[in-house]
């Protein structure tokens, strides 16, 4: 029994791979891994086992023969990891990651350098911004949009409907850029997180919170200013707003003086 790794770049021959697909140099793709036809993989990517990209949309039960698929596209250096399946119609930017069992629906815009936990939901018709952290089981419902730089926490809830069941008020709710979900909260329908805002654990947010504020509680209601909040410990003069001492991922490096000056922008 063979235990090298030296499947890096290669594409297994136990996959299956449809007609209309294209694979940038030093794509691995490990077996049982099922690539419908129009998905677009960029260069070195890396596909675990039992994947499935490109996965029909619901019109493929009612059309049959006639449906065709609409393209998906991964970015490259993209790490999808076992079992996860992304369908088609989505556009996904560089340096992408999931961890396992991740689910991403059609039509969801999702941008550079973002992750995505094991056994995540993103129900598909989202936009989701550049340098997004989602951690385990998050839920994201159709039609919310989450800007640049979130961090969503375990077990957190996006919802988008105002009076379930129905299919003509939905909406997703809105997370501006730098905000931080923590976790198992949840957010009803078209509800605004602001810029540089904090939702404490097991909140329910059901009303609008404003840029830089800390919210709390069931329902949630402003707790204080980012600004108040001093760490436990003594490390960090001021925790928040968290980009002036945390740069692990992020396209800046902690010395830059520069995001000093971002907090109140």
């Amino acid at each position: 029994m063979n235990n090298k790794m030296d499947f890096f770049g290669k594409i297994s021959e136990k996959c299956k791979i449809y007609e209309d697909v294209e694979i940038g140099e030093g794509v691995t793709i490990c077996d049982n891994v099922i690539v419908y036809s129009n998905v677009e993989i960029g260069y070195g990517s890396f596909i675990g086992p039992n994947c499935i990209l490109g996965e029909p949309t619901h019109n493929f039960y009612k059309e049959k023969a006639r449906y065709k698929n609409t393209k998906l596209k991964i970015g490259k250096n993209s790490i999808i990891r076992s079992h996860s399946v992304i369908y088609a119609g989505s556009t996904i930017g560089d340096n992408f990651q999931t961890g396992h069992r991740v689910t991403i629906r059609e039509h969801s815009k999702i941008g550079r350098n973002c992750s995505v936990g094991t056994l995540s939901d993103i129900q598909g018709h989202v936009e989701i911004g550049d340098y997004c952290r989602f951690h385990s089981n998050v839920f994201i419902g159709q039609l919310s949009t989450i800007k640049n730089f979130v961090f969503i926490f375990p077990c957190v809830v996006l919802t988008n409907d105002p009076h379930p069941p129905s299919d003509t008020c939905t909406k997703g709710p809105t997370l501006e850029e730098y905000c931080v979900i923590c976790t198992g909260v949840t957010i009803l329908p078209d509800i605004t997180i602001g810029k540089d805002s904090l939702v404490g654990a097991q909140s329910l947010v059901s009303r609008n919170v404003e840029p830089e504020t800390v919210v709390l509680g069931v329902p949630a209601s402003k707790f204080c200013s980012i600004y108040d909040i001093r760490c436990k410990k003594g490390r960090l003069e001021k925790p928040y707003p968290w980009r002036n001492h945390f740069s692990r991922g992020m396209p800046w490096n902690k010395a830059d003086v520069k995001l000093q000056n971002m907090s109140r922008d």
